[in-house]
């Protein structure tokens, strides 16, 4: 740090991001990226907008919000496009959080939250987890002040029932409720209809892991017209062109091709499943996912020792230091190719620590 950094950043802890090294190749299985590469619609869409790179995109987004909105359903006034879902995450903190409203979240979840709360000075209330690493919606229904909740939640992936979020958003009538819709697309419920009933609710979506655009980074704040409102005053604000004209085209022609986003998410569920029950049988303690990872921890090998054991067989995952989750990994389920190498790898490994 130098010392013209303002002192009101001094104690800011930004957010890791999961690790890209470039020294060899390895089968990823650390960022939830997809196995899949992008839709052939979305990447030919993306080619030709390229030859127009020297003209700047739509600050508006207008032909991809329209594209989003048609998809869910919604009013094109109800949907904003962003770089990537962190970018409207980041904007709700800015606009329904302060010193006098806080955020809430759960303990465990979504590593950017605390960093936002942290850059914008908000105070925040963290809620501790249930012992099988659930939402408790109880202590989230008695804090007060913007609540955000992933959902499925990271690096856990369980996820609360419309119902259960129902709860939450009417314990908050005041307060902003934002429900991070990363991973949805692989078996947890949408709270998008919602929006209909609740002036307080927004969605948040992100492109990159179900649509295989994380490179894109592309993501959408879903909600009723008021708040979109409030939230494109803050993007005006800060940079109206946001989304880049490649990223806008291949949105669209990643939404136009939906069957193929479907079929992929089946795929990425089926494996999950295969590779729960393969670490089960090898005694793993798996976390009920309904997201593309699963989060995982083995009796006899510590979260960080395995991590490193399949780092050098060239297998990331990702492991926390936290005191909360230095016991687990989270893995990335991966194609049918990956998983199998990933369980062999385990094999060998758990062998030699006998």
């Amino acid at each position: 740090m130098s010392r013209f950094l303002h002192e009101r950043y001094a104690n800011l802890v930004p957010y890791v991001p999961g690790e890209q090294p470039r020294e060899r190749t390895y089968i990823k299985l650390n960022t939830n990226e997809s196995p899949f590469p992008p839709s052939p619609r979305a990447i030919e869409a993306a080619k030709r907008e390229a030859e127009r790179l020297q003209l700047y995109s739509d600050p508006t987004a207008k032909k991809l919000n329209e594209s989003f909105a048609a998809l869910l359903g919604v009013g094109t006034d109800e949907v904003m496009a962003t770089n990537g879902s962190d970018e409207i995450l980041n904007f709700a903190f800015m606009a329904f959080c302060g010193k006098d409203r806080p955020a809430v979240f759960p303990n465990i979840t979504y590593g950017f939250y605390r960093v936002f709360a942290d850059l914008h000075g908000i105070p925040f209330t963290e809620v501790p987890l249930n012992k099988d690493f659930s939402v408790d919606v109880d202590g989230l229904c008695q804090k007060k002040g913007t609540v955000f909740l992933a959902n499925p939640n990271a690096p856990t992936g369980t996820a609360l029932s419309v119902r259960e979020i129902e709860r939450i958003l009417n314990a908050h009538p005041n307060d902003v409720v934002v429900i991070d819709e990363a991973y949805v697309d692989f078996g947890a419920e949408t709270c998008v209809p919602l929006i209909r009933r609740y002036e307080n609710l927004l969605v948040t979506q992100t492109f990159s892991k179900s649509r295989s655009m994380a490179g894109a980074r592309l993501g959408f704040g879903i909600a009723q017209a008021p708040l979109i409102a409030d939230l494109q005053a803050i993007r005006n604000s800060t940079n109206p062109y946001n989304v880049n004209r490649m990223t806008m085209a291949a949105g669209i022609g990643a939404i136009e091709d939906e069957a193929q986003t479907k079929k992929n998410c089946e795929i990425i569920i089926k494996n999950r499943e295969f590779c729960t029950h393969a670490l089960r049988n090898y005694g793993f303690e798996v976390v009920p996912s309904q997201a593309n990872f699963l989060f995982a921890k083995h009796p006899k090998i510590g979260g960080k020792a395995l991590y490193l054991a399949l780092r050098e067989r060239g297998i990331l995952v990702r492991h926390f230091e936290t005191p909360l989750l230095k016991d687990y990994n989270r893995i990335t389920v991966g194609s049918a190719d990956e998983v199998n190498a990933l369980l062999a790898a385990i094999q060998m490994i758990l062998e030699e620590n006998k």
